[in-house]
């Protein structure tokens, strides 16, 4: 067999392959599994991250060395800032699944990352300008330490950028559900309705309410769930004046227009108070800049004027 006979032999064999893959992979073709058909029954239900299945065998060979390398140095971790019970609570918060581990993994990467960012950085240093290898050291462990008490402090900013977005969008809900309620729909419908017509984090915990009582949960129990989610006391507040109209039959519309009548008055002195906190700030550029740069203008003039007719 020649060699033009023997390339197009294998590419016919590859072309055909290809073929019958793509024949095989046909959506008519393929039989749905058990998770496709249970799928469109919960909606409402948050789909956990890919990143969260640790049951799964990791696909990297890197990953799976370093994998017992990492949960190592997450124990030191956790044994040295400790605080489990915290973490959980800001994770809570944040939204995120509560697994304290895989956020002391991720403290392990940030600090790794800032130890070879600044181990970088002060190798070039000690190579360029003869540093001593103790500032090298010393760098790596800053780096490590930024990096750790960093992916804290990331935590406990997002899940206070996640509260101040509920706490934003709290108002216009309880107005919708104040609506719907006043429409004739009750406490579920409402619920239902206002997690279908709006986007956002105190929607996405609406609905894990919802989700939780079609689980089998009360809604009063739903609700309390969510309210020890979240950090909020206005919403806490508010948690409290649903369930409370629910158990007792009170009119619900009045009390979550009330609510969120509340919520924006104090929207609106935080607002007050932060503007009294900014105008307290704006002083000090004036009174330590501004205002010696100005006495300097007109004092300096009156002292050269006397030392020259001196």
């Amino acid at each position: 067999m020649t060699d033009l006979a023997r390339s197009g032999a294998i590419l016919g064999f590859l072309v055909g392959a290809g073929l019958l893959l793509v024949w095989v992979g046909l959506p008519r073709h393929r039989r749905p599994g058990l998770a496709d058909r249970v799928l469109p029954y919960l909606a409402d239900t948050p789909r956990p991250s890919s990143l969260l299945a640790g049951d799964r065998p990791s696909t990297g060979i890197v990953a799976t060395l370093l994998a017992p390398v990492v949960r190592e140095l997450s124990g030191h971790v956790e044994r040295l800032m400790g605080g489990s019970a915290s973490v959980r609570r800001r994770l809570l918060r944040a939204g995120l699944s509560q697994d304290v581990d895989r956020f002391r993994a991720q403290q392990v990467v940030w600090g790794v990352s800032g130890g070879l960012v600044l181990l970088g950085v002060g190798t070039v240093s000690a190579v360029t300008r003869g540093s001593s290898p103790f500032l090298v050291v010393l760098l790596t462990g800053i780096g490590v330490i930024a990096g750790v008490t960093g992916a804290d402090w990331f935590l406990t900013h997002r899940a206070a950028r996640r509260e101040q977005r509920m706490l934003a969008e709290f108002p216009t809900v309880a107005e919708l559900l104040a609506l719907a309620v006043g429409a004739g729909e009750g406490a579920v419908g409402a619920l239902e309705r206002v997690c279908r017509l709006s986007r956002g984090a105190l929607s996405d915990e609406l609905r894990r309410c919802l989700a939780d009582a079609r689980a089998g949960a009360n809604l009063p129990m739903a609700l309390q769930g969510l309210a020890d989610r979240t950090g909020l006391i206005s919403l806490t507040r508010f948690v409290d004046g649903i369930v409370i109209a629910v158990e007792r039959g009170t009119p619900l519309a009045d009390v979550l227009r009330a609510q969120a009548q509340d919520v924006r008055e104090e929207g609106r002195r935080s607002i007050m108070e932060a503007g009294g906190r900014k105008e307290i700030a704006m002083m000090v550029p004036v009174v330590f800049l501004v205002l010696p740069v100005t006495v300097l203008f007109a004092v300096y003039p009156g002292f050269s004027f006397l030392n020259f007719t001196m």
